[in-house]
């Protein structure tokens, strides 16, 4: 018996290939190969009526590079419509104007059952066809060749988040950025390497000692190098104790 797709992806593109591998292998891959997602490209390409197949133009003003033109990507927003589950979806530019792409973000998309990325080369699209998607998402602040890694981070991002696709239920909610702060560290076999040893509360067996542990750890890891999450997030008095341990354990480093 075939699952029924819980999440259906439409990715516009100028270059579909891109995705093959993507999805064969891995986590990804295997939400795939079981249903649980769908993926659909749409090739601007194929809407176009000249022998060239041509989707880019100068723009008006001059400079250079070359813009998207607008009814080839206005019409695989169409047929990207038509591949949705249902009304629950949206229509996204990947682009570097973007708002930042979050975890916080990520949990709004899981709200939906469809989203369609445009992911766009070249200098970018015509501005016009704003009134076509419905918001633009950037992955960081820098610039990619093309949207299709961006589209990609976002769909690897969603589906790990897709109940049934991780092997481990707790997986996704114990990553990074879940729960406001980093992951705290993970160790495996052996032990001791050369003058390293696992941190002793992880050996003992105690789950509360361990929960205590990785949760200092992770407030540890957070303030040194994401410090403005702790400033976002509303502590609870647990976390604002063991802050304050890592703190004054920092400025004993320091004398």
């Amino acid at each position: 018996m075939t699952t029924k797709f819980k999440y259906n992806f439409n990715v516009i593109s100028l270059m579909p290939e891109m995705f093959d591998a993507f999805e064969h292998y891995g986590v990804v891959g295997r939400a795939f190969k079981e249903g649980l997602v769908k993926l659909n490209l749409i090739n601007p390409r194929d809407f176009t009526q000249d022998t060239h197949r041509t989707v880019d133009d100068r723009p008006f003003g001059g400079g250079p590079g070359m813009v998207m033109t607008l009814e080839p990507l206005i019409n695989s927003i169409e047929k990207a419509k038509s591949l949705s589950l249902s009304k629950k979806n949206k229509v996204i530019h990947l682009s570097p104007r973007g708002q930042l792409l979050t975890q916080k973000k990520i949990d709004e998309l899981l709200e939906l059952d469809s989203i369609t990325l445009i992911s766009s080369r070249y200098e970018g699209v015509d501005e016009r066809l704003s009134n076509w998607f419905d918001e633009e998402l950037s992955i960081g602040d820098y610039v990619t060749s093309g949207g299709e890694l961006p589209a990609m981070v976002v769909i690897d991002s969603l589906i790990r988040q897709i109940p049934g696709v991780l092997n481990d239920s707790e997986s996704a909610s114990q990553d990074s950025f879940v729960n406001g702060l980093l992951d705290h560290p993970s160790y495996t076999r052996p032990e001791t390497y050369e003058d390293f040893k696992v941190p002793e509360d992880l050996l003992t067996g105690d789950h509360e000692k361990i929960r205590v542990w990785r949760l200092k750890e992770s407030i540890r890891l957070t303030l040194l190098n994401r410090p403005e999450l702790l400033a976002e997030r509303l502590l609870t008095k647990e976390e604002s104790r063991l802050l304050d341990e890592v703190k004054k354990e920092q400025e004993q480093d320091t004398l």
